[in-house]
């Protein structure tokens, strides 16, 4: 019989906070290249992220056991979470001739007439990555849509899973803190398919995988945390304000529009582009664009990987605190 293996408290709070200095000490000390940077600005980066981690590890001390707690619970039951995730695919399509065709169909959709009208009628045949980069619009637009899905779909669902299992809630044994992850990780087996259709794609178009690409699986697995983490706040409040819902179905209408997905961030002013660089979207729109066109490694934008993982481990955070705090008031609500 294998035991667990069980971190201590103060073991736990010596790592957060060792990882927490590596991380400001790597951000204090980093420059970045090329000859235009702005040093005042570079130097505000540096002051903000370093405030972040030190609150963050204020939080972190003080609600220990609020933050650890979620993650715990999800790695003990990993098996259930993975065998129910599957139950989740299956059951989504049961009783479909096409079955999880359907899942693909919408999407596959989406991008031909997005292609036709912004390609084929109006005529953007090619979009600059960076000086000296340009890639067909179709595969521009790809890159950009791929992510989307899933975040769109993940979002949704997670934000749901409380609603959509209800019964299991209300049930005294039943961990429902895997019910979000359970319907982000079904959302994951579609992304996959489209990961897998996008590189197809590049291909024909001349773009063949290289080691460069492997990052995909990186910018998968940062989108899949930050929407986990999105995923815990918004399903533990929907259950008390149903409306959260329609309320995150106008933001992803507004998001896609806010994110690079059909436009190019650098066609912007540099101050547009900083604003528009705090959506952490931006980071993962790009990235999946860098991993197969520009073949450059996720570190070389060091700053952007730093936010992004700062205001992602801060969102889950607070979506796990959200979520304990709430969740005794599940079933009275349900």
């Amino acid at each position: 019989m294998k035991k667990s293996v069980k971190i201590s408290k103060k073991t736990g709070i010596a790592l957060f906070v060792t990882a927490a200095v590596i991380m400001a000490l790597l951000i204090v000390f980093h420059k970045n290249p090329g000859p235009a940077v702005d040093q005042s600005q570079e130097l505000a980066k540096k002051i903000i992220s370093c405030v972040v981690i030190a609150a963050a590890c204020f939080a972190f001390i003080h609600w220990y056991d609020k933050f650890t707690g979620l993650p715990v619970e999800l790695f003990q039951n990993r098996h259930l979470i993975w065998k129910l995730a599957k139950n989740d695919f299956k059951k989504r399509y049961a009783g479909s001739y096409l079955g999880a065709v359907w899942a693909m169909a919408q999407p596959v959709v989406t991008v031909a007439m997005y292609y036709i009208v912004f390609d084929k009628i109006m005529g953007n045949t090619s979009t600059p990555l960076r000086e000296g980069v340009e890639v067909p619009f179709v595969l521009f637009l790809t890159a950009g849509l791929v992510p989307w899905f899933y975040f769109s779909e993940a979002l949704n669902n997670g934000t749901n899973a409380l609603l959509e299992y209800n019964y299991l809630v209300k049930k005294v044994v039943f961990k429902i803190s895997i019910l979000p992850i359970i319907k982000i990780i079904a959302a994951t087996f579609i992304h996959v398919f489209f990961v897998c259709l996008l590189l197809i794609v590049a291909a024909i178009y001349g773009y063949y995988p290289t080691i460069y690409t492997i990052q995909i699986i990186y910018y998968s697995f940062c989108l899949f945390i930050f929407v986990l983490a999105l995923s815990y706040t918004t399903c533990a409040v929907v259950v008390f304000f149903r409306d959260l819902s329609q309320i995150i179905s106008i933001g992803l209408q507004i998001g896609m529009w806010a994110t690079p997905i059909l436009w190019n961030l650098d066609a912007l002013s540099p101050e547009w582009i900083m604003i528009l660089k705090l959506n952490p979207l931006v980071y993962i729109v790009n990235g999946y664009r860098s991993a197969i066109y520009e073949k450059e490694w996720f570190f070389r934008d060091f700053f952007s990987t730093m936010y992004f993982w700062i205001v992602t481990v801060v969102l889950f955070g607070l979506g796990a605190v959200i979520f304990k705090r709430l969740k005794v008031h599940f079933a009275d609500v349900l």
